[in-house]
């Protein structure tokens, strides 16, 4: 803005500049929108590093359970059910399946079911089914095993070169099975003394419960034990030894007899370890041979093999 000059005078007139300055805080690269963006990568980071940790710090079971407490409970719903997707998820709210019955809905029956497939609560309780349930087989296995003690005590008492052997054999409930003890005294030994030959009475007895127990599935478990008494060398013979062959020389006993060889599994001596008379190691009655029927289990249908728990193969173990 330019003054008048003075009356008189030929100076040139003043210019008075106004500035306004207007105070706009401390520049645009100073706001905050950056350290949201800045905080959101931070955070993202962590949980990728936490997931990561979580990868490497859990098993397979854990991963699974962390798994199934995200997930989404409509996808597992719709997972589980077929495919339906109705408002109850099924064509009734009472329904046992949560199948669909309309032609709009995705999925159904006829894809997921084999034609004349039937089922429901009681599947796996028939007479056919009871091999589904391990507790079924195991009861009446149960039942078999009395009936086979019963059928050997009716046989030895019938043949009197058994019926004297009557306090030399025992039956035994065990959680694996039922176990058959063949148990010397101080007057009777089942084997010729430190050889693994039965003796006449003893090959007979063996007999006996291999005509019983040969058209039986369960799988058989032999078991050879000794007293305490050493041998002068025991490199060239000892109680693992006896023990273990006395054990295998009942099994081809048993195998005589009509007992499917695939039946055996396992054959293992344990020498004086495990006595029967624990305060008198050597003691006659703790030289025995133990038979034991063990229950059956399920059918393994991808390898094709029958029945039994352990090892697949007959096994010469000692221990």
């Amino acid at each position: 803005m330019a003054a008048r000059a003075p009356h008189g005078n030929n100076q040139p007139p003043k210019i008075i500049i106004v500035k306004k300055i207007i105070d706009a805080g401390h520049g645009g690269h100073h706001g905050g929108a950056w350290k949201v963006a800045y905080a959101d990568f931070v955070t993202a980071m962590m949980a990728f590093f936490l997931l990561m940790w979580l990868l490497g710090a859990t098993t397979e079971k854990q991963r699974k359970a962390l798994a199934d407490y995200f997930a989404p409970t409509l996808v597992e719903f719709k997972q589980n059910s077929a495919g339906s997707n109705g408002l109850f998820g099924g064509d009734a709210i009472n329904a046992q399946d949560n199948y669909p019955n309309r032609a709009g809905q995705t999925g159904t029956r006829s894809m997921t079911v084999p034609v004349g497939g039937t089922g429901g609560k009681d599947v796996g309780t028939g007479q056919k089914g009871t091999l589904k349930d391990q507790r079924a087989i195991e009861a009446q296995d149960q039942k078999n095993f009395d009936r086979t003690a019963t059928a050997i005590q009716a046989k030895m008492r019938a043949r009197p070169q058994l019926a004297k052997l009557a306090k030399h054999i025992r039956f035994v409930a065990t959680r694996d099975g039922m176990r058959i003890d063949l148990l010397d005294d101080a007057n009777y030994s089942m084997f010729d003394l430190g050889t693994t030959a039965l003796v006449t009475d003893a090959s007979a007895l063996i007999g006996t419960i291999a005509e019983s127990i040969s058209g039986m599935e369960n799988p058989i478990m032999i078991r050879g034990h000794t007293d305490s008494l050493g041998y002068g060398d025991p490199r060239n013979m000892n109680n693992w030894m006896l023990s273990s062959g006395r054990a295998e020389a009942t099994r081809r006993r048993l195998a005589a007899g009509a007992v499917p060889e695939m039946r055996f599994e396992r054959i293992e001596g344990v020498a004086d370890r495990e006595p029967l008379i624990i305060e008198a190691p050597t003691d006659p009655r703790n030289r025995r041979v133990s038979i034991t029927l063990l229950y059956r289990r399920i059918m393994d249908q991808d390898k094709g093999r029958g029945f039994g728990r352990g090892t697949k193969q007959p096994v010469l173990a000692a221990r």
